[in-house]
């Protein structure tokens, strides 16, 4: 598993240095739900301190959806266990997200609602990047989500800076791909924190990813090639 570790701190490296996401005194909120991607990204983010002649700081900090799962005492347990400063907010956004009037999109209006709460502690502490966990299928799975159900054609971009540039998001993993992090996932031996969220694995972006494993069951380039055409766009041919 020495080559999965090597191959994670190697792309996230290039990354962070193509987009120059990090700079030098920094400090990082580390959106962490709980899951491989944010769980790898936290633990690769403080171990790449030690090998850079740049310093920053980072703060994990996790957002409880209130399902009653309680996510809340098992992230603190891993990061007080592992020694980050961090910080755990309980909410009840889940069960908002997913009352009676919202039931075409929970996910979204989830989502949205828990940046929110990153966005105002961010602001409180004094960090001035937000860090995700997303991968290179998120990317893309997200520029089918939006074509198909938002009718746009784009996407998460690495870098995006918000409010006149006084926050910035980081994608650090987009190159990486998710069973490259599920393999780092397993040879460190984490249990996933579960959220209790009575969609998981029933959402828009799960019939999105059933899609594409279809098709790239059938070519193995399919997947490069749509992430180099995101990179590749002539616009004079769109209407």
């Amino acid at each position: 598993m020495a080559f999965v570790a090597k191959e994670m701190k190697r792309l996230m490296g290039k990354a962070i240095h193509n987009q120059q996401m990090i700079r030098d005194g920094d400090h990082l909120l580390v959106a962490v739900s709980g899951g491989k991607d944010s769980l790898s990204l936290l633990w690769l983010l403080r171990e790449r301190i030690k090998r850079i002649p740049i310093e920053y700081r980072i703060t994990a900090a996790h957002v409880d959806p209130g399902f009653g799962a309680d996510s809340a005492g098992q992230m603190t347990s891993f990061f007080s266990t592992h020694g980050f400063d961090y910080k755990v907010l309980r909410s009840d956004i889940g069960p908002k997200a997913h009352g009676p009037d919202n039931r075409e999109n929970p996910c979204f209006l989830c989502s949205h609602m828990r940046r929110k709460l990153l966005f105002q502690l961010a602001g409180e502490i004094g960090c001035n990047r937000i860090a995700f966990g997303h991968h290179k299928d998120d990317v893309i799975e997200t520029f089918f989500l939006n074509v198909f159900y938002g009718a746009s054609i784009s996407t998460m971009l690495p870098v995006q800076e918000l409010f006149k540039g006084k926050l910035t998001l980081i994608r650090p993993l987009y190159l990486i791909e998710q069973d490259l992090i599920q393999r780092y996932v397993r040879s460190m031996g984490w249990n996933k924190i579960e959220l209790g969220c009575p969609t998981a694995g029933f959402s828009k972006r799960e019939e999105i990813k059933n899609m594409l494993k279809s098709f790239y069951r059938s070519n193995r380039k399919i997947k490069g090639n749509i992430f180099h055409a995101l990179q590749n766009v002539n616009p004079e041919y769109l209407l």
